[in-house]
């Protein structure tokens, strides 16, 4: 048995453990059922609920899902459409969205699929700034579809424009030179760089 600050009470019947329980106005809990013998501790167990939904509650909320979003054309979706959607399909992007884009054939548009695996490329390729596919495209009946999830940053920081640094060498440091004298110039040079689990159950007295 043990106490609310983990201290050892030591082995005693139930009734015992129990008996001091209700003498300390909290619960007796069994913790660990498959030890020999079982250990059982004596906790507020309404409190321990509570902070455990609390802990639950807030680990739910850290977790950010990812929603499939699904936007259709037709092989011969007008150009303004295309535009419409496309630009929906970027916003989706942006709110770290996944998108299935399909194209839809119906009746004799199936002898002319070659038009919707063009809109297809040309959709992928206008997103790739934002988008990549994440599955390639495929034929699932008499649809044509490509799932594209949001581009990760690369998290490579651009280099500055006029710069060369060669591999592995670190930059330095560049001491600042001494002030030119009165009507001189300043000689010419670089500009230096910027830079949920299972509750325990309480034993029924």
């Amino acid at each position: 048995m043990v106490d609310e600050e983990g201290g050892q009470l030591g082995i005693m019947p139930p009734y015992e453990a129990i008996k001091i329980a209700r003498e300390r106005g909290v619960d007796l809990v069994e913790v660990s059922p498959t030890a020999n013998p079982p250990v059982c501790r004596v906790m507020n167990y309404g409190k321990y609920l509570y902070q455990l939904n609390k802990r639950q509650h807030e680990a739910r909320k850290n977790q950010k899902s990812i929603e499939l979003k699904e936007v259709k054309f037709r092989p011969r979706t007008s150009e303004h459409d295309f535009v419409f959607k496309r630009n929906h399909v970027i916003e989706f992007l942006k709110e770290g969205s996944k998108v299935k884009a399909t194209i839809m054939f119906r009746g004799r548009e199936m002898a002319h699929r070659n038009l919707g695996w063009q809109m297809l490329e040309r959709l992928v390729n206008e997103l790739a700034e934002v988008g990549q596919v994440e599955a390639r495209p495929r034929q699932e009946g008499p649809n044509l579809t490509v799932i594209i999830a949001a581009k990760k940053p690369s998290g490579k920081a651009p280099k500055p424009a006029g710069q060369s640094q060669s591999k592995g060498t670190p930059p330095k440091a560049h001491a600042a030179s001494a002030a030119p004298a009165a009507g001189e110039r300043p000689p010419a040079g670089p500009a230096a760089p910027v830079p949920n689990s299972t509750a325990p159950k309480p034993v029924a007295p």
